[in-house]
């Protein structure tokens, strides 16, 4: 019986892997004429930081008290990259021809917005920059993209599991001991986390989410939204395995860690100044103090071609936005993102910035014993050996709610990813002493495959308990 049923759930897989995609692309059903016309977005790679205001004596005067409290905790020394951009280069590099539209501490870099490529010959002439890159080119037409929809005010009383305290959400929490770590009021409660992602559909709206401890909400994208609760409803579904509280219908992993909600996927088309947009996203989460990323994002095929990755560039440090995600554990944030799904195309393996160092990249399993992986669930190792995914989760299918405010279920590396995010922070907030590299490290050491990890399941599915309990113990000894 037990047969026939993994056979069901593997030919449900098969059926919907057409309909999953890597990162948050929503439904193409008609196009439209791009109606900010023709422009190039470059890249410009600054030589330094010199006549700059700033310095690594006075860091309140670019990061919060909170974010350098973090750093001390874990003994971790501020350097070269967190200061910002010289305000003296951008001065040098804007212009009415050119719009300086972002910028990167992290990387030295800014992203200006020209009309045509010979504006940027002139910028290579200045003394400050090293180098460019084009990353976005205005299309003719873009996808249309849906408009915010209607919301239920309730959750439907089918959702509603009288025996069970975790409604809906129960099996995926109960896979890897969360609510053991809840059962000690290990909720999230004094962790703070961004999620990145391409909207959040509702999210202001849906009363669900209105016990939500949301800081706020920043758009990298440009030109940005009006509003990223207008946008998709991927980081909807994301946000809601984490933050939504209704007993008996629907608990996240982290009810009571407080959220910011950062858009740096561009709906309309795929590009890569979408890494800088992630960058500029991370980097924001850094300064205001957030102490965990989750991304449900990864690159791989762009729009155009010349901009594809390719298989070799999977180490961790060549691709932008990986660059940017492996420094995040030196700057004391753990960042979980997404393997990626694409496991059944050409492309198999993980994709950017899930192959970055001191991260957790999750894959997808399913939700019943003995958790088979997906078959769109990419695979590892990264291209230097490191062992990816480093763990897997429920994520084939994951319980969630949508834009439209009703608990559905939905298919993907992405929904695994917070789920594991959501308990990391329970985790920490039991052991605050522990650097982010140590609880990345103590995740990975529960996995059910710690003897023999694979390019497949990675680690395996982790034990949050078994975490807590190993954890403690070594502060015993």
């Amino acid at each position: 019986m037990k047969k026939m049923r993994f056979l069901g759930v593997l030919l449900g897989l098969l059926l919907c892997a057409t309909a999953i995609h890597a990162a948050t692309k929503p439904d193409m059903a008609q196009r439209k004429r791009y109606k900010e016309g023709p422009g190039l977005i470059f890249r410009l790679y600054l030589k330094d930081k010199n006549h700059s205001p700033y310095s690594l004596e006075h860091p309140t005067r670019f990061l919060s008290r909170r974010s350098l409290d973090r750093r001390n905790r874990q003994h971790l020394p501020l350097d070269s990259t967190d200061l910002p951009v010289s305000p003296h280069y951008l001065r040098d590099i804007a212009s009415d021809e050119v719009v300086v539209i972002g910028q990167s501490r992290w990387q030295n870099t800014v992203l200006v917005k020209v009309k045509d490529s010979t504006f940027i010959h002139q910028l290579d002439q200045l003394p400050c920059v090293k180098g460019h890159k084009l990353v976005w080119q205005a299309p003719d037409s873009v996808d249309v993209t849906a408009q915010r929809v209607k919301y239920h005010d309730q959750f439907d009383d089918h959702d509603k599991l009288p025996d069970e305290l975790y409604g809906r959400s129960s099996d995926q929490i109960r896979a890897i001991q969360g609510h053991r770590l809840h059962d000690i009021s290990m909720r999230g409660e004094g962790m703070m986390i961004a999620v990145i992602d391409g909207g959040f559909r509702n999210v202001d709206r849906i009363p669900a989410f209105q016990r939500a401890d949301i800081r706020g909400c920043k758009d990298f994208v440009y030109p940005p939204s009006p509003t990223v609760y207008a946008e998709t409803d991927h980081g909807t579904k994301v946000l809601s395995t984490m933050v939504i509280n209704e007993p008996f219908y629907f608990i996240g992993t982290a009810p009571r860690s407080a959220y910011w909600l950062l858009r740096s996927e561009d709906q309309q088309t795929e590009q890569e100044v979408e890494e800088d947009y992630w960058t500029m996203a991370a980097e924001f989460a850094d300064s205001v103090g957030c102490d965990l990323i989750n991304s449900s994002l990864g690159y791989n095929e762009y729009d155009r071609s010349a901009m594809n990755h390719q298989l070799w560039q999977l180490d961790g440090h060549t691709a932008f936005v990986s660059q940017s995600a492996s420094l995040l554990a030196d700057k004391g944030i753990i960042l979980i993102n997404s393997a990626g799904n694409t496991g059944m195309g050409p492309w198999k393996k993980i994709t950017v910035p899930a192959d970055a160092d001191n991260i957790l990249t999750v894959g997808a399993v399913t939700p019943d014993a003995p958790h088979r992986i997906a078959p769109f669930s990419s695979i590892g190792p990264s291209q230097d050996g490191r062992v990816k995914p480093d763990i897997v989760a429920v994520g084939a299918p994951t319980f969630l709610v949508n834009g439209r405010g009703v608990i559905s279920q939905d298919m993907g590396t992405s929904f695994a990813a917070p789920i594991v995010c959501g308990l990391t922070a329970c985790l920490w907030q039991a052991m605050p002493e522990k650097t982010a590299k140590e609880i990345i490290e103590l995740i990975r050491q529960t996995g059910n495959n710690r003897e023999h990890p694979d390019n497949i399941y990675g680690y395996g599915l982790p034990n949050f308990w078994r975490a807590y309990m190993l954890g403690k113990r070594r502060n015993v000894e």
